[in-house]
């Protein structure tokens, strides 16, 4: 799965990275280095630009970065609580699921991230490991997302989500967690983005295993475990068996 992950860069650099244009309108979220679930979050989408009246330009797309809440709460939810557990859509049943498959036709968009974090059970504990590439350039996690309005509230204000996808994990990362967020190659980007695509099912299983290979998979500290903690410590590398050392003499001076 991906519940949690780092996104570290702004609107502009990710704009010059995705080759898109700046749409956040000066209401982007910071560099965040622990994204949670409901957080608000920075999402690369391709849509028909529209002239002043509303009407499409279906001759051409426009690439746009732009700002989305994590949780996907679907058109025809009544409340937007639903969302909390609609962070992940799994690619094996996306299509299928009533959720996520107008979604999936119509909506779709990229979530860029520095990397994300798993966890792995070791011990009597489970360790932290940030995914992340060695060039620190972005990964583009494939995501869907929605509109919805709260149908107790009248003229309501749009409320714009996504989910990430996530797919069977490949090589090195499966010793980590048996799940990974889909991660899409550039050569990818425009068909998954393309709104006059509905059909993406060739983008839908798991990337190829050379992907674990070009990732450094990071111990980090169990601080992340806390979503009140976000700071560049969380994404470096720390040896277990020190911290955790670490902590039994900090436990043992307490006493």
């Amino acid at each position: 799965m991906c519940g949690r992950y780092a996104s570290t860069k702004d609107p502009g650099k990710l704009a010059a990275e995705f080759a898109a244009l700046d749409a956040t309108g000066g209401a982007a979220p910071g560099a965040d280095f622990n994204v949670a679930p409901t957080k608000r979050v920075l999402t690369v989408v391709q849509r028909h630009p529209r002239d002043e009246e509303g009407v499409a330009d279906l001759e051409r797309t426009e690439r746009s970065v732009r700002v989305m809440r994590w949780g996907l709460v679907p058109p025809w939810a009544k409340e937007k609580s639903i969302g909390n557990r609609m962070i992940n859509a799994k690619s094996e049943t996306v299509t299928e699921k009533p959720a996520f498959r107008s979604s999936i036709r119509r909506y779709r968009c990229l979530v860029p991230a520095d990397g994300w974090y798993e966890w792995k059970r070791e011990g009597t504990g489970k360790q932290p490991y940030f995914m992340t590439p060695p060039d620190e350039s972005s990964l583009a996690l494939a995501g869907i997302y929605a509109t919805w309005r709260d149908p107790q509230v009248e003229d309501a204000e749009p409320l714009v989500t996504c989910s990430v996808l996530t797919t069977s994990a490949v090589g090195s990362l499966a010793d980590v967690h048996d799940r990974m967020p889909l991660v899409l190659p550039h050569q990818s980007w425009q068909r998954w983005l393309d709104p006059d695509q509905p059909d993406v099912s060739g983008l839908l299983g798991p990337p190829p295993a050379e992907l674990a290979e070009s990732l450094e998979i990071r111990p980090v500290s169990t601080k992340v475990n806390s979503v009140r903690n976000n700071g560049a410590e969380l994404v470096e590398r720390v040896d277990p068996g020190a911290e955790a050392s670490a902590v039994g003499l900090d436990a043992e001076s307490s006493r």
